[in-house]
């Protein structure tokens, strides 16, 4: 580090700067920067009578950082709108007070900031939080029906806070609220707001967050316009509920929340069910229920009563014995067939026999007649057939008789 006003040479272990040096060498570069515009909200103005100097702190909208400004009074008498609370827009030059260590602006212009620039910086935030996708619908989460624990954070002894608490507890006696009281309007609002917000979500019996604020101008509702808040609103792990003013009121906050309600008493409603409806929906489906399972019932004893008058209920053995008829008769006609049929079978056997008596050898043989076989059992039909001397065998009806032939018979 070298250069700059009252530089005293290299800078290193050993050779130190002294105190003096390291402010004379701030002072010389923050003059360097010149003239300057800074936009911020007046955290505290203070403008003793009889003063020719009035003494502004001067504090960022998102972060906690402040910077003191001083400016002509005869300023602050030609902008009356000035005041704390309000933002401005000024120009001045930064210095660095080496005797004091401190860094201060001195002012040549300051004018509060209009609502139409207002509405403007909050519209081109509005479209930045979009295309990040922070106000797409299907990030939002549903509400629980019955939660345990829900979390308030509001104004101090304000009329949201009782708007929420007796709308709520007259639809639920038995709801549990979580209750943070913070400042909702003015310098650091919303960094309290933010720091309620990050305490109630880190309770396990929270499950839902409620942001609640009356109704109020464009620079009333301004912290719940504020970046750094909307951005927490929208990492927020437990579902939040913005009820910030009038339904017409509509600060960014409303956008990235999970649920926007019109006022505080529509948050009130959309977060605690009412136990008077719940236990008329309960009867009135208990009512349902019955009278549909009687209708069922109705309906399954006419089924029965239906299946028991068929006849094959009514009486089951009548077709048993319809059947055993049925079975009886086919077994006698069977019977009576198959008998019918051996007679039929004993009849043709016996006339099949007779034929064959009648035409077998035997019923020949009875009649006269003789077989004539040679000796090794050769049934003679022609005298050629033998010569003299053979042997024959001569079978007659009565029995076999032996010969032989003694000569031809011409």
């Amino acid at each position: 580090m070298s250069g700059g006003p009252g530089d005293k040479g290299a800078n290193a272990e050993d050779s130190p700067w002294s105190v003096k040096t390291v402010a004379m060498k701030i002072a010389g570069w923050i003059d360097r920067l010149g003239s300057i515009w800074i936009t911020g909200q007046i955290a505290e103005l203070s403008a003793r009578p009889g003063s020719r100097v009035a003494f502004v702190t001067l504090r960022d909208t998102a972060e906690n950082v402040s910077l003191q400004i001083m400016c002509p009074m005869k300023l602050l008498k030609e902008n009356p709108e000035i005041k704390e609370g309000s933002e401005v827009v000024v120009h001045g030059k930064p210095s660095f007070y080496t005797a004091r260590g401190t860094l201060a602006i001195w002012a040549d212009q300051i004018r509060a900031v209009g609502v139409g620039e207002l509405l403007a910086r909050i519209e081109r935030l509005r479209k930045q939080l979009a295309a990040e996708g922070l106000t797409d619908p299907r990030r939002k989460r549903p509400l629980p029906f019955l939660p345990a624990g829900v979390g308030l954070v509001t104004g101090r002894a304000s009329a949201a806070q009782q708007d929420v608490l007796s709308i709520a507890r007259a639809r639920w006696p038995q709801v549990r609220f979580h209750l943070r009281e913070v400042a909702v309007q003015g310098p650091g609002a919303a960094q309290a707001v933010i720091a309620a917000l990050r305490e109630l979500q880190g309770l396990s019996g929270v499950e839902v967050i409620i942001l609640a604020r009356g109704g109020g101008s464009v620079e009333d509702l301004l912290t719940f316009s504020e970046e750094a808040l909307c951005r927490a609103v929208a990492a927020c792990p437990v579902p939040v509920v913005s009820a910030i003013g009038h339904e017409t009121d509509r600060p960014l906050v409303d956008d990235v929340a999970d649920v926007r309600a019109a006022t505080p008493t529509d948050a009130a409603k959309r977060t605690v069910p009412d136990v008077a409806v719940e236990r008329s929906r309960l009867h009135e489906m208990r009512g349902r229920s019955a009278a549909a399972l009687r209708a069922w019932v109705d309906r399954e004893q006419a089924r029965l009563a239906a299946l028991a008058a068929r006849p094959v209920l009514a009486d089951p053995h009548a077709m048993l014995r319809a059947r055993a008829d049925g079975l009886v008769g086919a077994r006698d006609a069977l019977r009576r067939s198959i008998l019918g049929r051996l007679e039929r079978e004993r009849h043709a056997v016996a006339a099949s026999a007779a034929r064959l008596a009648a035409l077998g050898p035997a019923a020949t043989l009875a009649r006269g007649y003789a077989l004539v076989q040679s000796a090794d059992g050769e049934l003679l039909r022609d005298p050629s057939q033998t010569k003299t001397g053979d042997r024959l065998r001569i079978r007659l009806a009565g029995g076999v008789l032996g010969a032989m032939t003694t000569k031809e018979i011409p």
